[in-house]
């Protein structure tokens, strides 16, 4: 096999299963090519990977070693997006009643949301993750993205518990924005006690919602390892009950009277 060829399907591969090692022989084997020539493609995967801005491939030595591909999104291209997308998002168009904004469009497009998903994952490469928690419905499409970055499961947690899941943890929890009691419901199956979790969500305003989602994922004794929202809105009127998450966007005025939507980027670069 020529080495165009060769190089095209272990990048292919490698792609496909982040975070995942990969030993040398295993490509050895597959390509029918000597270790020397393996590690030779593997330098200029990894020179190609950086060039492109995402990601690296991390080398682990030892008799287990191997590979490990690290999704990583330079911080110009990281800039680039995420300039565009506060831009989308100051389209007056998108208020709605509360000062929530429109963003179905927005997490029903399937590139938009690879890229959120690559960057919160370039995020949280290094804290050893089993999976990616979400509340449903709308944080879904976002926790899919980055968990398949991550390599690891999804775990959706519910308003409402589903027969098909069979027996569940309850809690109840007073929502941020509107002060109502809520319940959501996650399935026992669903993560294993003491499981190393982020929660990513769409939208927070007072972070009542995400707030839930901890007290609820105690019941696992899982840690949450991280919180990663796609846009925050400040809420002068209620004090904030989660403190430490990644944004990508800031929702900083949204004027309802006047049809304007001011929004930037949010706190994401200072957790890189």
């Amino acid at each position: 096999m020529k080495r165009s060829d060769r190089l095209i399907g272990m990048t292919e591969y490698v792609l496909e299963h982040p975070m995942e090692l990969i030993s040398l022989p295993f490509f050895s084997e597959r390509y029918q090519a000597a270790k020397s020539s393996i590690s030779e493609d593997l330098t200029i995967m990894n020179n190609m990977l950086k060039q492109e801005g995402i990601g690296y491939l991390e080398s682990i030595s030892g008799a287990a070693g191997g590979i490990r591909y690290i999704p990583n999104v330079a911080d110009n291209k990281s800039q680039v997006f995420l300039t565009a997308l506060a831009k989308r998002l100051e389209d007056p168009t998108r208020i709605l009643p509360g000062g929530y904004l429109f963003m179905s469009d927005l997490l029903g497009e399937p590139q938009t949301v690879r890229e959120i998903g690559r960057l919160f994952a370039s995020a949280f490469t290094n804290l050893d993750l089993d999976a990616v928690v979400t509340v449903a419905t709308k944080g879904i499409p976002l926790a899919y993205a980055v968990a398949s970055f991550l390599n690891v499961p999804v775990v959706i947690v519910r308003r409402d518990p589903k027969i098909t899941e069979g027996s569940t943890v309850s809690i109840n929890y007073v929502s941020g924005s509107s002060k109502k009691i809520q319940t959501m419901v996650l399935t026992k199956r669903s993560l294993k006690q003491g499981a190393k979790v982020c929660i990513i969500d769409d939208f927070m305003k007072a972070g009542g919602t995400i707030d839930g989602m901890r007290s609820l994922l105690k019941e696992f004794e899982a840690e949450v390892k991280a919180i990663g929202v796609l846009a925050e809105a400040e809420d002068e009127e209620d004090e904030r009950v989660v403190t430490d998450y990644v944004s990508l966007i800031q929702i900083s005025n949204v004027d309802v009277k006047n049809a304007k939507i001011e929004a930037s980027i949010g706190n994401y670069f200072n957790h890189k």
